[in-house]
């Protein structure tokens, strides 16, 4: 697409945004066109909570399903829009209602656990969600004689239990993203750069976060960033955070770790998906009310935990 259509499509995104009373919260995974044309880029955590709080009557969410339903979970007397109805995540598919169920009551005094990489039905089973910004946090704030079921991603919960030594059961879910980022491809990125700080997303291999500076979210990332005297710092997590952190930080080489970690469902929204999202009034989320009441309690708990 041409500078001249993209900079049309804009235009009339902004004058629907207007006329429609919307709000365009877009994941820093997005393409670049996408997140340029956002009131507010953010990880997880940054988009429930501005969800929770935009006084816009319709929710234009850039980023993936479940995301879009938390902001409906949160906000159900607003229109959230997803750009394209496709953009799923992996992870969040590798969890389900049933088995959770079974698991439950296996262990019925576990405390449930669950990532927002989740669908609606699976948050509607936990005790408390996280995202990878919160999750050490309020893992330490649950009382130790607790075990723990953490679900979907057995990366990040191994990651917690190292730090916290928690009695944790492990849901088998990950993320195929941060799975491409091997030790491999840390060291040859590290044999090229040996100056360079590498911060990786706590979704990677455990192997893979102990080769790290640090482990942060995408979130941590940007502040790292920011307070860094770094002149380069390889970055193992999804490619389109390169694009946010160069921005912020001109003066700093940002790496990827791996030209592999591409999330093909994060790179599904255009620009001409947001515009007829927004004039057609397209893919609209919701989430049936009992599944909605349910998944509020866990999703609220962590907002609050803040």
């Amino acid at each position: 697409m041409s500078v001249y259509e993209n900079s049309s499509i804009i235009e009339k995104i902004k004058t629907l945004k207007k006329e429609r009373n919307a709000v365009i919260l877009t994941h820093n995974y997005q393409l670049a066109e996408v997140q340029q044309i956002a009131d507010f880029v953010g990880d997880s955590l940054e988009l429930s909570i501005k969800a929770s709080k935009t006084q816009a009557d319709v929710i234009l969410f850039c980023g993936v399903k479940f995301m879009a339903e938390t902001a409906y979970i949160l906000s159900p007397e607003k229109t959230v829009l997803l750009p394209s109805l496709t953009s799923g995540c992996p992870m969040a598919d590798m969890a389900d209602y049933n088995s959770l169920s079974d698991l439950k009551e296996k262990y019925p005094d576990a405390v449930v656990v669950t990532y927002v990489n989740s669908s609606a039905e699976v948050k509607a089973l936990s005790d408390i969600c996280v995202t990878s910004s919160n999750a050490l946090n309020i893992v330490r704030n649950i009382p130790e004689d607790k075990k723990i079921i953490f679900v979907p991603d057995q990366n990040l919960g191994a990651y917690i239990q190292k730090q916290t030594d928690r009695d944790m059961i492990l849901w088998e879910g990950y993320c195929p993203v941060h799975m491409r980022i091997t030790t491999e491809a840390i060291a040859r990125k590290k044999e090229e750069f040996p100056e360079a700080l590498v911060i990786v997303h706590p979704e990677s291999q455990l192997d893979v976060i102990k080769l790290a500076d640090s482990a942060l979210s995408t979130g941590g990332m940007l502040k790292f960033a920011k307070d860094s005297s770094a002149e380069k710092i390889i970055v193992a997590t999804e490619i389109g955070m390169i694009y946010r952190l160069q921005k912020e930080n001109p003066d700093i080489q940002f790496i990827p770790a791996s030209e592999q970690a591409v999330c093909p469902d994060m790179k599904m929204h255009r620009l001409e998906h947001v515009l007829d999202a927004l004039k057609n009034n397209r893919n609209i989320i919701t989430v049936p009310e009992p599944v909605r009441e349910k998944a509020f309690i866990p999703i609220k708990r962590m907002i609050d935990a803040q």
